[in-house]
């Protein structure tokens, strides 16, 4: 009966995207916009002082999880100053859009309502549907299925009151160790990631949603977290612009409405020391809007964070910000501190006036292009049932049977009716992916391994797995993000690789595909899917492949080890 739902729902996606693609085709773009006359948007800009125009540049943190007092104070500080906009992070969607509402009856000018969603509303919402990571999308093969999803994504936000989402990530991850890309990455790939992320934005885009490439000029191959210090990118120009601004000159050609620009120390670049590219005017200015041509919105990354504030303290980071060419000056550490020294710089000519006001104007007509001139609350019926749909939970399921990819499948023909152990390792209960695989292999047992299992458990269950005809294991990261490298014990690992030398075993991977390289024997399997992150939704895909009812089309969008390399799937 399950199957048959599932059927129906897939022509739906179908009418509905292609509907929507075609109501919003007639729509002029943010960028065709930003070239032409627009009367709301010179009215806004002469009725404001130089204080309120400042003010446009500033985005706020707020949150829906810390209470009344803490939402209280960010509706203080945007009534006191009539600030640009407001980046929400972790809450919830209704008590979001209560809040939303309420604070954009704080501003004389609409705010922008934005919020990190690579991966939808869950990314730091509750009760609301993620989509798969970006690296598990980057193994999909038809770019149509992350459209849809840049669409549904566009649709989501929208319905909770928010006009732009500070993604895609077009970073090219080409450094495995990368402590704060990694799988926020399409890949290592740069014409993969840059197909990926045009797919998704324009998804976005043109279902009316503002979107943001980040993090200009690429920041996948740093080993440094810019959250807590100021990475290095110790590259030539030549290389850089080969490689990890390729995306980003696509999405520009392809016509994204925002670039966000990485906190990176790249000397290449700009030889000031200890000088992010975010306060750099020679790669903002310099190469991102002249030679790039990009005449979109640029957008700082936090300004909170320790790979700027460290070296630039007190305010003076907001000042180079803006004098550097960002349009939207995120999460400053003191907004009001932040609006007098850019009057200041503003005052003594470090901007000219020309720039000035086009920069202002640029924010004000993405509110135009984004529906704020004819602003109405967010609708708060439904407002749950809207997000979770049907349809948008078919798509994830689309999405991640399109990613699985095979990277071994010689050796091993799993028969229904033989006797079958089914193996979870790295969990303490059984999981979805046994539960499903249970129900295509009726003679089988099911058996857990914890992560830190002691030697003497693993040494019993391998002698007891030699009773098996056929062995089907999972590997499973429970972490709350799938990082590069698995916690498990070493003789978990040795585990791993005893079962992979046996013929009759097949393994599953719902982990960070990156943790393969770190369990070696694992090349040895004879059969080999990897799943990329531990969702329902991949473990419901492997047991499909496992029991011949879906063919694996995905293919590797990283370079493992020598054994697996991107591009890799049968």
């Amino acid at each position: 009966m399950q199957a048959s739902k599932t059927r129906i729902f897939y022509p739906l996606i179908i009418i509905f995207t292609f509907f929507t693609a075609d109501v919003f085709a007639q729509k002029e773009s943010y960028i065709q916009l930003l070239g032409k006359q627009n009367r709301w948007v010179d009215s806004v800009y002469h009725k404001m002082s130089r204080k309120q125009r400042v003010a446009q540049l500033l985005f706020v943190r707020a949150h829906t999880n810390k209470g009344k007092a803490y939402e209280d104070s960010v509706g203080q500080v945007i009534k006191e100053q009539q600030l640009g906009g407001v980046v929400f992070f972790q809450g919830g969607p209704v008590r979001q859009a209560n809040l939303i509402n309420k604070y954009q009856k704080l501003a004389k000018v609409p705010l922008i309502i934005t919020m990190d969603g690579e991966w939808g509303l869950g990314m730091r919402l509750d009760s609301t549907i993620s989509y798969p990571y970006q690296m598990t999308l980057g193994a999909i093969q038809d770019d149509n299925l992350i459209y849809k999803m840049g669409q549904q994504v566009a649709y989501d936000f929208k319905r909770l009151g928010m006009q732009m989402n500070l993604g895609p990530d077009m970073d090219v991850n080409n450094n495995p160790n990368n402590p704060v890309i990694n799988y926020r990455s399409f890949g290592d790939n740069m014409y993969n990631v840059a197909k990926k992320g045009i797919a998704y934005f324009k998804g976005m885009q043109d279902a009316g949603l503002l979107t943001s490439a980040k993090h200009f000029p690429g920041h996948g191959d740093t080993n440094v977290d810019s959250h807590f210090d100021l990475p290095l990118l110790p590259y030539s120009r030549s290389r850089l612009d080969s490689l990890e601004m390729y995306p980003f000159r696509e999405a520009i050609n392809a016509g994204i409405s925002g670039v966000m620009i990485a906190h990176m120390g790249i000397p290449s670049l700009d030889n000031t020391p200890k000088l992010p590219s975010t306060l750099s005017r020679p790669i903002i200015t310099g190469i991102l809007k002249d030679s790039l041509n990009f005449k979109g919105l640029v957008i700082s990354d936090a300004m909170e964070m320790k790979g700027v504030t460290k070296y630039f303290p007190n305010g003076e980071a907001d000042v180079k910000a803006f004098i550097a060419g960002n349009d939207i000056i995120e999460l400053s550490e003191n907004s009001d501190r932040a609006i007098g020294l850019i009057r200041k710089a503003v005052r003594h000519g470090s901007v000219s006036a020309a720039e000035f006001e086009a920069r202002i104007k640029k924010i004000l007509t993405a509110k135009y292009w984004a529906g704020l001139n004819q602003y109405k609350p967010t609708a708060l019926t439904n407002l749950s049932q809207d997000i979770n749909s049907d349809a948008a939970k078919a798509l994830v399921q689309q999405l991640s049977d399109a990613a699985v990819t095979q990277l071994k499948n010689n050796k091993v023909k799993l028969k229904p009716f033989l006797k079958t152990a089914i193996v979870s390792i790295g969990v303490s209960s059984p999981t979805l992916f046994q539960m499903e695989v249970v129900k295509s292999f009726p003679n089988s047992r099911i058996f857990i391994i914890n992560k830190d299992a002691p030697a003497i458990e693993v040494t019993n269950i391998l002698n007891w797995l030699k009773q098996y005809q056929q062995i089907i294991v999972g590997i499973h990261d429970t972490r709350l993000r799938p990082q590069s490298k698995l916690d498990y014990s070493s003789d978990v690992k040795l585990m791993i690789a005893d079962l992979a030398s046996r013929k009759n075993t097949a393994f599953s991977v719902f982990a960070n595909a990156y943790t393969i390289a770190g369990l070696p024997g694992l090349e040895k399997a004879g059969s080999l899917l990897v799943c990329y992150q531990m969702s329902p939704d991949l473990q419901q895909s492997a047991a499909k492949v496992l029991s011949g009812r879906l063919k694996p089309t995905g293919k590797l969008p990283v370079s493992v080890n020598a054994f697996f390399t991107t591009g890799m799937g049968l």
